[in-house]
């Protein structure tokens, strides 16, 4: 079962809207026992890095979730639910991320227009599963202050002033810092080929 993670994220009914769309049947979940039965997650999220992190700590899903992912279950983060992925974030230095990958979100240079809100367009470092059947550089719809550095699970980059992790590949685990639910057709596809995985 399709199981997406609501921890009160503002974006949960457009995701759930998405998958409307595509025919795809789902289901919503605040606890370790709906995640225990996913056959993939998602994780949407946006607001507030640390508040994220209290809250799932609140629903006393941090385990089950780092446990449904070691077992290999696709897992899905958009926007704040890629950063999680982190071990932390300069925007709330006090709250752990799921550590499943070293370092620290960053915020954008004082210099740069922040939120970096509106579309953007993809630079694909790897191939990607998740932009299989899209344009070799789409535009995206982006809406953040912070943004994952480039690493080696980066397949595909954005730059706003500095380069960053647009989309996270890594076995069974992807992130994505734009909103597909947000973007169109191609975020419909993008939504389509995480399902088909």
């Amino acid at each position: 079962m399709i199981t997406i993670f609501d921890y009160g994220a503002g974006n949960l009914r457009s995701v759930q809207n998405t998958l409307d769309e595509i025919g795809a049947a789902y289901t919503l979940t605040r606890d370790s026992d709906g995640l225990r039965a996913a056959t993939k997650i998602i994780l949407p999220g946006v607001g507030h890095f640390g508040q994220m992190m209290r809250e799932l700590d609140a629903l006393k899903v941090r385990q089950t979730l780092l446990d449904r992912i070691a077992a290999g279950v696709p897992f899905l983060g958009i926007c704040l639910g890629l950063q999680a992925l982190l071990a932390g974030s300069e925007e709330a230095p006090d709250a752990s991320g799921l550590g499943l990958y070293p370092g620290s979100v960053r915020r954008f240079p004082s210099d740069a227009r922040v939120p970096h809100m509106g579309w953007n367009q993809l630079e694909p470092s790897t191939p990607s599963k998740l932009l299989a059947g899209l344009s070799a550089a789409p535009y995206m719809y982006f809406a953040h202050s912070y943004y994952v550095p480039e690493g080696p699970v980066t397949a595909a980059r954005c730059t706003y002033g500095v380069p960053y992790t647009a989309v996270l590949e890594d076995r069974n685990i992807f992130g994505v810092q734009f909103h597909p639910e947000k973007s169109g057709p191609l975020g419909l596809q993008i939504m389509r080929n995480f399902l088909d995985l």
